[in-house]
């Protein structure tokens, strides 16, 4: 096995321990684990990134906002690089609700090209994920102002990923919002 797998497999599992007890809102209650490991896989299959950092960090990027992790063990296991990612990426949960969607947007155009990817690939997952499956108690509005939010945050990401973007264009348009 080749190092940089090996390196993409350790921030994998080292994703699939700290999410082990977490379920997303569908229906089905999925593991987790199947939106990090989705979004690294968009990052890789759909937008052909092969950098590792990027990709350890697309399998991280919700360990330290939704487990006990911080940045210091995502350092010491994988490297300041990839600490500055999830960094970037990674919501306070302190504030309320509001205000950290409000800084998404706000803090979208000064990001890495790193964290602005995968941010780009974490909107597209969330957003085919909804157009898949309503998460239980979600109203059809609740659906619609994510959607016209996210396309608030892509904004400020523009210019990172054709592809990526184009993917995300189309299921703005689908539920007719403005790009």
């Amino acid at each position: 096995m080749s190092s940089e797998a090996a390196l993409v497999l350790k921030a994998a599992n080292f994703a699939a321990v700290k999410h082990k007890r977490q379920r997303r809102m569908d229906v089905e209650k999925t593991p987790y684990i199947n939106h990090p490991i989705g979004v690294a896989t968009i990052l890789s299959q759909e937008a052909g990134i092969t950098e590792i950092a990027v990709l350890q960090a697309a399998l991280l990027h919700d360990t330290v906002e939704d487990t006990n992790t911080t940045f210091l063990e995502i350092e010491e296991q994988f490297g300041l690089e990839v600490r500055g990612i999830v960094e970037e990426v990674t919501d306070d949960k302190k504030l309320p609700k509001l205000e950290r969607k409000r800084l998404q947007i706000e803090h979208a155009r000064h990001c890495s090209n790193g964290a602005k990817l995968v941010k780009l690939a974490d909107k597209l997952y969330n957003l085919q994920d909804l157009n898949r499956c309503t998460p239980n108690g979600w109203t059809v509005q609740r659906v619609q102002e994510y959607f016209q939010w996210a396309s608030e945050v892509v904004k400020g990401l523009r210019g990172t990923n054709a592809v990526l973007e184009g993917k995300l264009d189309q299921l703005f348009v689908d539920r007719g919002v403005a790009v």
